[in-house]
């Protein structure tokens, strides 16, 4: 029986913490590794920074530590994602390896639609035009954007 003025479990304690999420980002930069048209949105030689600031930041949305915020400041997605052309293939081709990541963590039901409805709407926010032209920064999708720039 628990404590009656126990503070209720985070969403990231419930799904078993840095763990998970660890998991969960690794799975993602794989398929970000083997898809080219995304991987060009991911300058670095290695996709450990950007993987490394994924988790901080989906840590910190579930409710866990909140070092992406002591070490980066506010998220401002729609802003740190502004230099890089975001059109709904894009978008699409992000969430479809979100997908399969979070398929690869095989969580309950329930939070597996709550984190599903959370990436679906952020993707879905950082559309930033509707102009076909590939994947990078925005104006000149061909090159790439100093990593920083992105979450």
């Amino acid at each position: 029986m628990s404590e009656p003025d126990a503070a209720p479990l985070s969403f990231y304690d419930e799904i078993g913490g840095h763990d998970t999420f660890v998991r969960l980002v690794a799975a993602f930069y794989r398929g970000v590794a083997a898809d080219d048209p995304l991987r060009a949105m991911y300058p670095e030689e290695d996709l450990g920074p950007a993987a490394e600031r994924l988790c901080l930041f989906l840590e910190q949305y579930w409710g866990g530590p909140t070092t992406y915020s002591r070490s980066r400041g506010h998220p401002r997605l729609r802003m740190r994602h502004a230099a890089f052309h975001i059109d709904p293939a894009a978008r699409d081709r992000w969430l479809t390896h979100m997908r399969a990541a979070l398929d690869e963590l095989a969580l309950a039901p329930l939070h597996d639609a709550t984190m599903w409805d959370y990436l679906q709407r952020a993707a879905y926010a950082m559309v930033n035009t509707f102009e076909p032209g590939g994947i990078g920064p925005a104006g000149s999708p061909s090159t790439p954007v100093r990593a920083s720039s992105s979450l």
